[in-house]
């Protein structure tokens, strides 16, 4: 009788050897989204100093004077690194199933998303690759901006509000629209500013 309860998600018959791996795996899932619906609350709270601890206890590396603003979303945690001195605004999603690594001094405005998957489009059943993301030391990424996978953005490059960056973006170039291409460069090659204190409450 139980070995014919159990069926994969196309309706096939799974005996109980083979319905077990997948009832450990979809439970594993259920904590750990359980765990990441935790860190997403913690997102909520307005201190940056209980913030930090809870993402760095979560995985993320984080550097000296870096902080993220409130409502920051993400898959996981343990990809990401944040190098010193960035400040990344509120409601950002971090994908973190690769890396992401974002350098120092870079500023990332708000709701900008950085995805590390995405689906294969011709594939049967619908996979996903999984590429990092790198994004150098002094750049600035607009509001809203998109940033998918594979991408590295060089330093100093700018991505102006609500591009789609699907492919790298070269040092001290300012990329903007959908997809992003060029439509200018940094005059300043040799940045070397302090971005400072993040606002308290957000």
């Amino acid at each position: 009788m139980i070995e014919n309860m159990f069926k994969d998600k196309y309706g096939h018959q799974l005996s109980l050897s083979e319905a077990l791996p997948k009832i450990v795996n979809r439970m594993t899932s259920v904590l750990a989204d359980l765990g990441l619906l935790l860190i997403r609350l913690t997102g909520l709270i307005p201190s940056h100093m209980v913030r930090q601890w809870v993402y760095r206890l979560a995985g993320m590396k984080l550097g000296k004077g870096s902080t993220l603003h409130l409502g920051a979303n993400f898959f996981s945690l343990r990809g990401v690194m944040v190098g010193n001195d960035t400040i990344i605004g509120n409601g950002v999603f971090l994908d973190g199933r690769d890396t992401i690594s974002i350098g120092s001094h870079t500023d990332i405005a708000s709701d900008m998303m950085i995805y590390n998957s995405e689906h294969k489009l011709d594939d049967l059943e619908f996979g996903a690759t999984l590429e990092k993301v790198v994004i150098g030391d002094y750049v600035f990424i607009g509001p809203r901006a998109i940033i998918l996978p594979g991408v590295t953005i060089g330093n100093g490059a700018v991505v102006g509000a609500g591009a789609v960056v699907t492919r790298d973006v070269p040092p001290f170039k300012i990329y903007g629209g959908v997809p992003a291409k060029e439509i200018g460069e940094r005059k300043n090659k040799n940045p070397n500013y302090i971005l400072g204190r993040a606002r308290l409450f957000q």
